[in-house]
């Protein structure tokens, strides 16, 4: 799944996110695209829903879903 996320600008921001969606799914392989505002999460079993909430919960926001 790729998820547009606000608010990334640094690795930082990527460190934070991928510690998030791991912390719920360790075998999640998460991408991160600063440029395109992007979160990929691939190999998972997290849910959607459950992504957007460690993201949000992480401090950056969820906007939209990426086709």
């Amino acid at each position: 799944m790729k998820l547009i996320v606000d608010n990334m600008s640094c690795q930082h921001c990527v460190n934070t996110i991928t510690k998030a969606i791991n912390d719920i799914d360790p075998k999640a392989k998460v991408t991160i695209d600063l440029a395109k505002h992007e979160v990929d999460i691939e190999d998972g079993t997290i849910s959607q829903e459950a992504a957007i909430a460690a993201i949000n919960e992480a401090g950056y926001e969820f906007v939209g879903i990426s086709y």
